[in-house]
């Protein structure tokens, strides 16, 4: 396996990444929720770049895989400054980002900080402001309690023996993140693709999306039987056409 390349943020953060050389725009991998840049996706969005000629970069958020931090330090704000930090001084011209699960929340960020950097977007299971939807809206009284007292919560995890640990800091710091309080206009073309099997970001979270944003050419297809990992051969396949959608359609309206 090669060894990552590391780029320091200006707050001072350690961020490893893989980076691919080729043709723009760009794809930007931007993971979600303690996962990291050596996932099925990021992986296969990789080879598929290298053989498209395409320019590509994988990342991990600070307190992920091998960057600096601890996890139950950061919050949504500090990984969008990550990956603020890493198109801003990693790649050049606009972007497509594809966002996994949390990633589709940071994506959005991305699009209201870098408008003129972002030329389309591909959403997997995308969960915008998912630590106020999700996450608080679903704590009963003892665990807003404990929240507030203890500074922590422990909720169980379908893929791995240790439980999700929910700091207050990322419940607290997520509300002053959130992207569908206030009109958001995606003026590029959007691709949110979702699976209906999914248990973790529900079929009614892309329907949310796809009704509160604005833009001329956003599409929302469903597979039927996809869970949230969406990383079987079929679904890695439909990620591809999706970002190849966008490109196609990203070069149309550059030619308008």
């Amino acid at each position: 396996m090669t060894q990552p390349q590391f780029l320091t943020t200006p707050q001072g953060r350690r961020i490893a990444y893989h980076q691919t050389a080729g043709s723009g725009p760009g794809v930007v991998f931007l993971g979600g929720f303690r996962s990291d840049m050596q996932g099925s996706k990021a992986l296969f969005l990789e080879d598929w770049a290298k053989q498209q000629g395409r320019a590509f970069l994988r990342f991990d958020y600070s307190g992920h895989g091998q960057s600096s931090g601890a996890f139950l330090d950061g919050a949504i704000g500090d990984w969008f400054e990550d990956a603020q930090a890493a198109i801003t001084h990693l790649t050049q011209g606009p972007q497509v980002l594809v966002g996994s699960s949390m990633g589709g929340w940071i994506a959005l960020l991305l699009a209201r900080a870098l408008p003129e950097r972002v030329a389309g977007m591909v959403g997997i299971a995308a969960a915008p402001d998912f630590t106020e939807d999700s996450m608080w809206a679903g704590f009963d009284d003892t665990q807003r309690r404990a929240l507030q007292v203890q500074g922590r919560v422990e909720l169980p995890s379908d893929y791995s023996d240790d439980p999700y640990v929910i700091t207050r800091r990322l419940i607290e710091e997520g509300r002053q993140r959130l992207v569908l309080r206030a009109p958001l206009d995606l003026p590029f073309p959007v691709r949110l693709l979702q699976g209906t099997a999914d248990t973790d970001v529900p079929v009614s979270v892309a329907l949310r999306l796809l009704d509160h944003a604005s833009g001329p050419d956003l599409r929302l297809t469903l597979h039927k039987g996809a869970d949230h990992r969406f990383s079987t051969p079929p679904c890695l396949a439909m990620i591809a056409a999706a970002i190849e959608d966008v490109l196609a359609g990203g070069s149309d309206a550059a030619n308008l």
